[in-house]
């Protein structure tokens, strides 16, 4: 079976374009993240999670005019990193911690290719600062 040069290039440039996608999506999170103001509000609906925060609660704790909040959460929304939903007159936004995840995953197994001696000191690092709660034991209705 013979192997043309041109089945060689599209096999490349469908592997570099699904590649690609990954690293779009990635890059369009951390863009948004890349704003002083942007970070400002995913750090804030961060400390407010799971309740959220509605679009004037925002703009108030940041002292940022409501209609340039809109633009900021916009761009928040469309990178994937919050959500929003209507409740009465209004809208409640959420970090999507999921996305932030996907994220720092992306970056992590792209950056670390695999290679354990080079990820586990970073993740190592990463882990006193949200250390597991002890799980209670149930406790006993018989005493000793």
């Amino acid at each position: 079976m013979a192997v043309t040069v041109t089945s060689l290039i599209d096999k490349r440039q469908y592997i570099h374009k699904l590649g690609y996608m990954e690293s779009e999506q990635a890059i369009q999170a951390l863009a948004a993240l890349a704003q002083p103001t942007r970070l400002d509000v995913f750090r804030l609906l961060v400390k407010h999670e799971p309740e959220g925060l509605a679009a004037g609660d925002i703009a108030r704790a940041l002292a940022v005019p409501q209609n340039t909040m809109s633009s900021h959460l916009a761009i928040l929304s469309r990178a994937g990193l919050v959500w929003a939903q209507r409740f009465s007159r209004s809208i409640i936004y959420r970090a999507d911690l999921a996305r932030l995840q996907t994220v720092v995953l992306f970056m992590l197994r792209d950056c670390c290719d695999g290679r354990p001696e080079i990820c586990a000191p970073l993740i190592e690092s990463l882990a006193p600062c949200c250390p597991p709660q002890p799980k209670r034991k149930a406790q006993s209705s018989v005493h000793a």
